[in-house]
C-alpha cells in the first residue's frame, strides 16, 4: 500500500519518540517464548521475566564485547538470566551481569534497563528523554480481572506517529464519517490532569455480523490517554449487554513505523440477549472468550479504516478546524508535554511511505 509522496509540503513533522509508557509485550507472549527481542523506540530491545515473574526490558547488547542478546544471536533465559551467547555472562532482572563461566562477575557489566509497569498481563516500559526517569505513572489500579475472559490481542505495523492515532480519542467527528456511526455525542468536555486525558462520549451503529444479519449497537464509553502510548477504554453496550475494554497502544518503532495494538477484554455474561443469546449453550467463560475474539475483529476491521488515512497523512500545526471538530487543539496542547526538548529532537519525516503489515502482538 503506497503512500503518495508530496515534496512540496512545508508542514513540520513530530519528534519521533515522546516521552511515555509504551508496550513492549505480552506476559503471555514472555511466558511462551522465555525471550523476546524487537525494534521499539528506535533501538533494538529484549524482554524476558526472572523465575519469579519479574519482567525486564533491556537494550540487546552485551556490555561485554557487544555479542546481540536476541534469540536469532544465540540469547537465552537460564534459571530467569539473560545469558550472552558470546561469552556466557548473566544479567539478571535489574540489569546486572551476576555470573560469568571463569571469573566474578564484572560489578561494571551491566545492561541499560527501562522501568516497567504490568498491567493486565500486559508489560509496558518508560521511555525517557536522554535517559530521563519516569515523569509520570500509569494508572496505580490494574483493571478488575475476576469475572473478565483473558485480554486479545492484535497488531499492526504501518507509518505513523502516536500523537496522531491517540488524536482518535478527541476527534468524535470521524466516528460518523469514518465508521458510519450514528448519535454520535460527547457527553462532557474532556478533562485533563497533568499526563491523564478522559473524554466521555456515546455512539449508535448497525453491524453486520453475517451474511443477512445485523446488530444494533448503542455504547457508552470512557477513553482514559495517560500519554500517547495508552488508551484505555470502557464501554457498555445495552442491547446486547457487553461490558468490556479495550486497550489501544500505540509504540513508535523505528521513526517511522507504529506497532498499533488492539487489546480487548469482556465481562463474563450471565445471559447474553439479542443477537448474541443462542451463545447460550456455551459455558460462560468460553461463550465470553468467543465474543471477545469477535469484538477484537470488528475493532480491528475499524482500525483498518483509519490506517488507510494515517499511513498517508501529514500533520498540520495549524489545522483549519469547523465547530464539528471539537477539542482538537486542547489535545494537541495536552500533548506538549510529552515533547520536553522538542526543538532538538529528529523530525519524523513528511514523506512516508510503507506497505502496512501485520506484527507480532
Amino acid at each position: 500500500m503506497q503512500a503518495p509522496s508530496d515534496s512540496a509540503a512545508t508542514s513540520p513533522g513530530l519528534p519521533p519518540y515522546p516521552e511515555g509508557w509504551y508496550f513492549v509485550a505480552s506476559r503471555q507472549a514472555l511466558a511462551r517464548t522465555g525471550l523476546i527481542a524487537k525494534r521499539w523506540m528506535g533501538i533494538e530491545i529484549v524482554a524476558w521475566a526472572d523465575d519469579q515473574g519479574r519482567p525486564c526490558v533491556a537494550e540487546s547488547y552485551c556490555p561485554h564485547l557487544g555479542a546481540y542478546l536476541g534469540p536469532d544471536g544465540g540469547g537465552r533465559v537460564c534459571e530467569g538470566r539473560l545469558v550472552c551467547p558470546f561469552h556466557g555472562f548473566e544479567f539478571d532482572t535489574t540489569g546486572q551481569c551476576v555470573r560469568t563461566p571463569y571469573a566474578a562477575a564484572p560489578r561494571s557489566a551491566a545492561l541499560r534497563v527501562f522501568e516497567t509497569r504490568e498491567i493486565a498481563g500486559m508489560v509496558f516500559a518508560w521511555w525517557g528523554l536522554e535517559g530521563r526517569v519516569p515523569q509520570w505513572h500509569l494508572p496505580a489500579e490494574t483493571p478488575e480481572q475476576d469475572g473478565w475472559c483473558e485480554i486479545e490481542i492484535r497488531t499492526l505495523r504501518f507509518p505513523g506517529h502516536p500523537q496522531e492515532t491517540t488524536e482518535n480519542a478527541v476527534d468524535l467527528a470521524h466516528l460518523r464519517y469514518v465508521h458510519g456511526y450514528d448519535g454520535v455525542g460527547q457527553a462532557d468536555p474532556i478533562e485533563v490532569d497533568g499526563a491523564a486525558l478522559l473524554s466521555r462520549f456515546s455512539f449508535q451503529s448497525d453491524r453486520r455480523i453475517g451474511p443477512l444479519r445485523y446488530a444494533s449497537l448503542d455504547v457508552t464509553a470512557l477513553t482514559s490517554v495517560h500519554g500517547l502510548g495508552y488508551s484505555f477504554v470502557e464501554f457498555l453496550e445495552r442491547n446486547l449487554g457487553l461490558d468490556g475494554r479495550l486497550w489501544i497502544l500505540s509504540t513508535p518503532v523505528d521513526g517511522d513505523q507504529i506497532d498499533l495494538s488492539i487489546v480487548s477484554q469482556l465481562r463474563e455474561m450471565t445471559l447474553p440477549r439479542g443477537l448474541a443469546w443462542p451463545l447460550n449453550a456455551l459455558p460462560r467463560a468460553p461463550r465470553t472468550s468467543l465474543l471477545n475474539r469477535f469484538l477484537n475483529y470488528i475493532q480491528h476491521r475499524d482500525v483498518l479504516q483509519d490506517v488507510a488515512i494515517w499511513s498517508r497523512k501529514r500533520y498540520r500545526a495549524r489545522p483549519r478546524l469547523c465547530r464539528s471538530d471539537g477539542e482538537i487543539m486542547r489535545y494537541r496542547s495536552y500533548c506538549s508535554q510529552f515533547y520536553p526538548a522538542k526543538e532538538s529532537a529528529p523530525a519524523v519525516s513528511d514523506d512516508r511511505s510503507g506497505d502496512m503489515q501485520a506484527a507480532a502482538g
